[in-house]
């Protein structure tokens, strides 16, 4: 089996499960101080995956926020902020998004086979296209990260990719932060679909850390062997 990056996802729901609310303003699920314990996980992170409708919907920077980290990784050789990365199967992405036009770190596009000549048209001079087959395979996809250099992976969302990641068993670590409330609308998304998980009730995935942040609640999980709580 060819190697893959260590594979960290990390997640915001509301106590009911949801990423989001069914409407179309978007709902903070955390804080302050954990929006710098992310910015602290990405400025460790070689790569930075979210999947299209993340790129659409949230239309995220993905960038490290703070300078004292930014300079951090550039005294180690990298760039201010890592790889950017997502997947499309649509190819539905804007090259005016702010994954394409904030930060001066590369951006990497794994298309699916019937669209990747025209994503590659479509964004070709903002981003590198990777023609991923039909449908994307997220494994190759993690192989291929590897083969360029990804030895650690963080996983931003949204729910399709988180579920095709765990029910693959391609995560290494899961850090889910629950909000102190509940959305209690079934239109709205859910942290993941169902899916074959290989951590059920017989297998339970081992809780590694549980941790206060103000008014919501970190669960670091252990996902695979390769685990190392630091």
């Amino acid at each position: 089996m060819a190697e893959r990056p260590y594979t960290l996802l990390s997640c915001s729901v509301s106590i009911d499960g949801y990423l989001d609310s069914a409407t179309d303003e978007r709902l903070l699920l955390s804080n302050a101080a954990d929006l710098d314990r992310v910015d602290a996980v990405r400025a460790s992170s070689d790569a930075i995956l979210v999947g299209a409708a993340t790129v659409r919907n949230d239309n995220p920077r993905l960038l490290v926020r703070s300078q004292a980290r930014q300079e951090a990784r550039v005294a180690r050789g990298q760039t201010p902020s890592p790889l950017k990365v997502t997947v499309t199967s649509e190819g539905q992405l804007d090259p005016r998004a702010q994954f394409f036009t904030s930060g001066e770190t590369d951006k990497l596009v794994y298309a699916a086979g019937p669209v990747a000549v025209d994503v590659r048209r479509r964004l070709g001079h903002v981003a590198t296209v990777v023609d991923s087959g039909s449908p994307v395979d997220l494994c190759w996809v993690t192989e291929d990260l590897r083969a360029r250099g990804v030895r650690r992976l963080m996983v931003e969302g949204g729910g399709t990719v988180h579920t095709q990641l765990l029910a693959n068993g391609l995560a290494d670590e899961l850090h889910l932060v629950v909000a102190p409330f509940f959305v209690g609308d079934s239109r709205a998304r859910r942290f993941v679909a169902d899916g074959p998980f290989p951590w059920n009730a017989e297998r339970p995935a081992r809780l590694a850390e549980v941790r206060r942040i103000d008014d919501v609640v970190l669960l670091r999980y252990a996902l695979s062997d390769r685990f190392r709580l630091d």
